[in-house]
């Protein structure tokens, strides 16, 4: 058994089947450049704020262009695929709707700008389920830290320890628990090696939202 009072919900690849998305942005993206995507890239930039991924890639291949351009660009390749075809992980509705039912606070925290995650949130009819919709653009680092989860607790006035974080990304389980809150890994392929890192350091872990635990 496990008691919270407030639910973190990362959206990529935990909410959001939404990984695979990216892995074709990322191809195509440095395809244009005649680059091809290195193997660790995603992995090493899936932690990351869309600023921070932007001047990641910039220092990796050595492009002259700047973050605000690939930032740009990066959103006007994924906006249509939020809108109208990203979909929710198995189950995952259905335990907002139970957590909702219970009085359990509920936030979003993700490294995608609200440009993209309003259309999605509201396309999967989530939107009104969420009390607080937080990007690591509006903390100062990324999720390898756990500034965006401790920002959410704050904006939901409930103390770090009360509050559970759902993530599928090795290190922002790892930041989650810095931050003093309980974190479930969620399975996702696109972060299937890391998992057994995840099963080592998360509270729980989840392949779908169908057993997700319920607060007591």
């Amino acid at each position: 058994m496990i008691d919270f009072q407030a639910a973190i919900f990362d959206l990529d690849g935990t909410l959001l089947d939404s990984m695979g998305v990216w892995e074709d942005i990322d191809v195509e993206f440095l395809a244009k450049r005649e680059l091809s995507v290195p193997d660790d890239y995603i992995n090493e930039i899936c932690a990351l704020s869309f600023q921070e991924a932007a001047e990641y890639t910039i220092k990796l291949f050595g492009l002259s262009e700047e973050p605000a351009a690939i930032i740009n660009e990066w959103n006007d390749m994924a906006l249509s695929k939020y809108s109208h075809t990203v979909r929710m992980k198995q189950y995952a509705g259905e335990y907002l709707s139970k957590l909702k039912a219970r009085g359990t606070k509920l936030a979003v925290a993700t490294g995608l700008p609200p440009v993209l995650y309003i259309p999605a949130l509201r396309n999967n009819g989530i939107l009104d389920l969420f009390d607080v919709l937080c990007s690591t653009e509006e903390v100062a680092r990324g999720k390898e830290f756990p500034d965006i989860f401790l920002y959410a607790a704050e904006r939901m006035k409930v103390a770090p320890e009360n509050c559970i974080v759902f993530e599928d990304i090795f290190p922002a389980v790892c930041s989650a628990r810095q931050a003093g809150m309980k974190v479930y890994g969620v399975y996702d392929k696109s972060s299937a090696a890391y998992w057994e890192s995840i099963l080592k350091t998360a509270d729980g872990v989840l392949y779908d939202f169908q057993f997700a635990p319920i607060p007591v």
